[in-house]
This record gives C-alpha cells, sequence and structure tokens, in this order.
C-alpha cells in the first residue's frame, strides 16, 4: 500500500433541483478539484446532501472523476464519498470506485481521507496499484 498526503483546492458550486423533486428538500452541487503534491490532478464531479432537523445532522454522496498523475502514473480514477453527520459527529468514507482507474492506473484501489484546517483543504491517500 502506497501512501500519499498533500493540498487541493475545492469550488462546490450550487445546481438547481432537477424538476419533480424539490419537495425532497436536498441540495445539489458540482465540483471542481485541483490537487497538488504527488497527486497532481483535477476532478469534476456531483454532490448531493441532505439537512437534519436537528444543527449539526446531515449527510452528503459524492462522485468524482480524478484526472492526471499520481506519483508519476498518468490515468484517472473515480471516487465515491458517504459523508454523515450525526449532531457534530462526523464520518466521512471516501473509496476509489472499483476497476475505475484508466491509463497507468488502471486497477488502482484505495481510499482516501480529507481535512480542512485553517480553511485550507488537504488529502491523505493510501493506494494499491497492480
Amino acid at each position: 500500500m502506497q501512501h500519499i498526503a498533500g493540498k487541493f483546492d475545492v469550488k462546490l458550486s450550487p445546481q438547481l433541483a432537477a424538476p419533480g423533486i424539490e419537495a425532497a428538500r436536498t441540495a445539489r452541487m458540482t465540483i471542481d478539484k485541483q490537487f497538488y503534491g504527488d497527486l497532481e490532478a483535477h476532478s469534476l464531479g456531483e454532490m448531493l446532501s441532505a439537512m437534519g432537523e436537528v444543527k449539526g445532522s446531515a449527510a452528503y454522496v459524492a462522485i468524482e472523476r480524478v484526472s492526471g498523475v499520481l506519483q508519476g502514473k498518468k490515468g484517472s480514477f473515480a471516487l465515491l464519498h458517504t459523508g454523515m453527520m450525526n449532531r457534530g459527529q462526523s464520518q466521512l468514507n471516501i473509496q476509489v470506485v472499483p476497476d475505475s482507474g484508466t491509463g497507468e492506473l488502471a486497477g488502482i484501489n484505495g481510499a482516501m481521507q480529507i481535512e480542512i484546517r485553517d480553511g485550507q483543504h488537504f488529502y491523505s491517500f493510501d493506494y494499491r496499484l497492480p
């Protein structure tokens, strides 16, 4: 298993709800990220979230396609996010989508963690290539 860490910038853009589901009270956003460090890459994706009725409770799911260079290997892969906050206690799981790797990243698997400190975003990525 390889381990890397670095910084990323992210732009989230709110989108309108799909027609007919406004009553679901979900929020949809597009994701546009730039990764730096051992992962020099750009990603695009979508996020869907719902807020709980109690402050600090919410959930989100997201899928993004990461394209670029991972420790000298060029290609892309998809990430699946599942996040839950229960009255301020958070759980976040970000996994590489199985068999989503392309190019030199074909067969990649792994998990990513993210952390926000002082308004800056950081990633930690444990992955394996065949």
